[in-house]
């Protein structure tokens, strides 16, 4: 016997979530045209983002032209520039040879003039310069090609294990986020950060932990929407050539900032003025036969008072070094946002917060970075060092430093902000301009109850051609859907599909969907439960723990969302049917909504008790000929069979009907 099943997203490592699961889903509903419903503040985007399911019909093909073109048009300007590179080479090989001709017959021979090694020398240079000037040329080509073949990487799933994971931001005592393979490898933060600050990062991983008010996801809804086109304003944003890692952490800059300046006094500063002016004066005259005595007691002098003071300028040297680590890629990413101008009410805000009277952020920003750079030369190079410490540097060029963050330290959180935000959206944009055909979410008010209302739903990380959707409705009639079904069936894809695209629509994606409406929502789910050996408890015991952290989340503000796999299990079926009734009684008592999963048909009997606020769906497989064949498609009512005999016996184990062997 063997096993048939659809095909899954082969490359996705991640086998307990997408690739051991159905590709999408279905409970059909009525369809939904509504893909929007914008506030008076986003009104003039209303139609745009009504409209965006119709033309997204019409644009599937665009992203992988768009990326294949200018990947085509790059590919071509780096072939030109590496003709050019070759041709700069040997034309700097023959001018030196030319000049060492021309440098025998000056010098050797003198028979031609001096002035004529003016002329080789002088096309030198200029190859020189050209030369820097088209290597710059094609890395930027390079990195241009790196950013679309990317692109055509996502577009075509292959793109799991080359972007950024952000296990940085796992957390395990998160309500949601290591269910719904938010962070990790194959996660869906991997699918979406496109960003170029560590900003950037975090702000995309906080709107993908948390959730929203309405009018926060709309204004966000309007800012992708904006973004959505602009892939001139993505490609120069991701071909900033400033390097970038994960030690380059720009809220270095903004724990910096928020400490208390520490500029040298007046009194200290006098001081290093003074002697700063004798030592160079001294030397001078030791230098005119005046003696060594005057120079060595005025760098004695220096040496005791920077033995008062060294201390302290090492400590604020070291925290200012620490905070400039991201300058460069933050002041280029500034640059790039101060030459835009936005239309959408959260892009336009974050815009006029980097209008500052004076000097632009990006300017401060380089100008703090001249400013480290000077004081770690005043204390690290060996060449300037010494010099600096005779004219007392080290001193004025902390003093600079402490005065730079005292004048515009408080600015920065704002700047900082608005860099995060604005890329966030980007990297929403840049998914949503691949995914054409996913429409906005309608965000409606909670004020009528929880909803969930999806048509043709499917999981975001599975590739388009091998997802099968399905439709789902949760509101204040239907609170629970009960989902049974034989193993392997999709019945916990079943779930994630839902808490994902929930997690998409709350960030202001567009979702893998026809349409899907819905309240903001907490999500709290229990899918990933083990025992754990170091904290020595059962497999029961995290369950009932996680379970009870999904319940204390209902009844608060906004609903909850919540996503129960294989419920109360590691417990015999009795104790199981009496907690789980008595769980979910209490879920739907404080106005949640969700689904719960289940091989204990027993427990699909909790339905009848809900008074019509429940539904029984299921999953099934179907045996032909020795081979099993899962379809993925949601069915009404209760599953009527298992396969755990048929999987046994086809793995070799001999199981009788009666369970004997």
């Amino acid at each position: 016997m063997s096993v048939v099943v659809r095909k899954r997203l082969d490359s996705n490592p991640r086998a307990d979530s997408v690739s051991r699961s159905q590709k999408a889903l279905t409970l059909s509903l009525p369809p939904n045209r509504n893909h929007v419903n914008t506030p008076s503040l986003l009104f003039h985007f209303k139609s745009k983002l009504l409209m965006s399911a119709k033309a997204a019909e019409e644009t599937v093909s665009a992203p992988k032209s768009a990326y294949e073109q200018r990947l085509a048009a790059h590919r071509g300007t780096l072939n030109d520039l590496q003709v050019a590179d070759g041709r700069y080479a040997t034309g700097r090989g023959l001018l030196f040879l030319v000049g060492l001709g021309i440098a025998w017959f000056v010098i050797i021979e003198v028979t031609l003039p001096s002035h004529w090694l003016l002329l080789p020398a002088s096309l030198f240079a200029v190859l020189v310069v050209g030369h820097s000037r088209n290597a710059r040329q094609i890395q930027h080509a390079k990195r241009a090609i790196d950013f679309y073949e990317r692109g055509l990487d996502r577009l075509d799933n292959r793109w799991i294990g080359v972007g950024p994971s952000g296990d940085r931001y796992r957390n395990l005592d998160h309500p949601y986020s290591g269910d719904l393979d938010i962070f990790g490898e194959g996660s869906l933060f991997e699918l979406l950060c496109d960003v170029r600050t560590r900003l950037g990062e975090d702000v995309l991983a906080k709107w993908l932990s948390e959730t929203a008010e309405p009018d926060v996801i709309r204004e966000r809804q309007a800012a992708v929407l904006e973004l959505r086109d602009q892939l001139d304003f993505r490609e120069e944003l991701a071909l900033l050539d400033a390097d970038v890692h994960d030690e380059l952490d720009q809220n270095q800059l903004a724990r910096w900032v928020r400490e208390e300046p520490r500029p040298i006094s007046r009194k200290q500063r006098t001081v290093a003025i003074i002697l700063g002016f004798l030592a160079p004066l001294t030397l001078a005259a030791w230098m005119l036969g005046y003696g060594l005595s005057p120079f060595l007691i005025i760098v004695l002098i220096e040496i005791a008072y920077y033995g008062v003071v060294l201390r302290e300028i090492r400590h604020i040297g070291s925290e200012a070094d620490e905070a400039g680590a991201g300058l460069a890629i933050l002041f280029q990413v500034l640059e790039h946002l101060e030459q835009q101008q936005f239309s959408s009410p959260l892009l336009k805000k974050l815009r006029a917060s980097l209008d500052t009277e004076g000097h632009s952020p990006s300017w401060q920003i380089a100008k703090l970075r001249n400013l480290i750079q000077t004081l770690n030369n005043c204390m690290q190079n060996q060449f300037y060092a010494p010099i600096a410490f005779l004219l007392g540097l080290p001193v004025h060029a902390v003093h600079r430093v402490e005065r730079w963050r005292e004048r515009i330290g408080p600015h920065i959180a704002g700047w900082l902000e608005a860099v995060g935000q604005i890329e966030a959206v980007s990297s929403i944009a840049g998914h949503a301009f691949e995914r054409p055909e996913d429409p906005f979410p309608e965000i409606v008010d909670p004020a009528n109850g929880p909803c969930f209302v999806a048509e043709e739903i499917g999981h975001p990380l599975i590739a388009k051609k091998d997802c099968i959707r399905n439709g789902v409705r949760l509101d204040g009639e239907q609170r629970l859907i009960m989902v049974s079904g034989s193993n392997m069936s999709g019945k916990s894809t079943l779930m994630r599909t839902l808490g994902i695209n929930a997690v998409l629509a709350l960030s202001g994606s567009p979702v893998r969907a026809k349409s899907l409406k819905l309240t903001p929502l907490q999500i709290g789910t229990a899918m990933r439960v083990n025992d754990s050996l170091q904290q020595g408890a059962s497999l029961f015991y995290q369950v009932i723990s996680r379970i009870k952290s999904v319940v204390e989340l209902a009844g608060g503000k906004p609903p909850l969302l919540y996503l129960l796999d294989e419920i109360l299990q590691g417990t015999n079926s009795h104790d199981r049917r009496v907690g789980a009734e008595g769980i979910i009684h209490q879920l739907v008592r404080q106005g949640a909504i969700g689904l719960v999963t289940t091989h204990d048909l027993a427990l699909t009997r909790i339905v009848d008790s809900l008074e019509g606020h429940a539904t029984n769906i299921h999953f099934e497989d179907h045996l032909i000929n020795g081979r099993m064949y899962f379809d993925y498609r949601i069915r009404p009512g209760v599953v009527e069979k298992s396969n755990a005999l048929e999987l046994m016996r086809m793995i070799g184990l001999e199981v009788g009907d009666d369970g004997g062997t």
